[in-house]
């Protein structure tokens, strides 16, 4: 994880670095970053033009004490948002802004790329003892609905890319039970979804209901266009 906010790093070497890092991400630079002889880091996106100026502005907001606005798009629906900046949060292959929501009254992490209109305002605040944020898989990611599938053996390498080499066992056919604790009905199914054929849920019985429907719906558009 890579944090860069309000409090300033100890170490000389560690303010060099970090002063570094900060230049390449404002720049939008795809170069690697080099944290010891043996390590480089590339912080380049597919989505670096329009995260690039975000990131600017967001830490402009965070030196000057300065409240940041922007629309925010949730699965809930979009938001106008007022946030006192605290910390860039680079996490999951993603940029995030830890703040003080105004309309929430508590601390959220909003994803960057589902942020639009980022503006910094001409409205200070009074820095607060803001706490660093919990990004804990078991906080972000509780895990409240428990998942098994079968994948095709030709899927291991996905499956170990995404949850490691213990979240399946080999079945009988030669198939692979795959079992973990998932978060988001929405993102089980999309993730499912992308398998294709090559996935069959076992449980949950809601998660089957709802590729099938989906499945039907697909169907339905492309034999509409024979």
């Amino acid at each position: 994880m890579i944090l860069a906010g309000l409090r300033s790093l100890d170490s000389v070497s560690g303010s060099s670095y970090y002063g570094q890092l900060m230049e390449k991400i404002q720049a939008g630079s795809s170069e690697f970053i080099s944290g010891r002889d043996s390590i480089l880091i590339d912080l380049s996106s597919w989505y670096r033009d329009s995260l690039t100026p975000k990131i600017e502005i967001i830490q402009n907001a965070i030196g000057d004490r300065h409240l940041v606005r922007f629309r925010y798009y949730a699965p809930s629906g979009e938001s106008e948002r007022m946030v006192e900046p605290y910390y860039l949060v680079f996490r999951w292959s993603s940029w995030y802004l830890w703040g003080w929501c105004i309309d929430r009254k508590d601390y959220r992490l909003f994803k960057l790329n589902r942020m639009d209109r980022v503006t910094e305002t001409d409205k200070e605040f009074v820095c607060r003892d803001a706490p660093m944020p919990d990004l804990s898989t078991e906080k972000i990611f509780p895990g409240e609905i428990k998942v098994k599938a079968l994948f095709a053996p030709d899927m291991k390498w996905r499956l170990i890319e995404d949850f490691g080499p213990h979240c399946f066992t080999e079945v009988d056919d030669g198939r692979l039970l795959f079992s973990a604790d998932y978060t988001d009905m929405e993102n089980l199914v999309t993730w499912l979804m992308t398998f294709g054929a090559k996935a069959e849920v076992v449980e949950p019985v809601e998660a089957r209901d709802i590729i099938r429907r989906n499945a039907e719906e697909t169907l339905k558009i492309y034999r509409s266009l024979e």
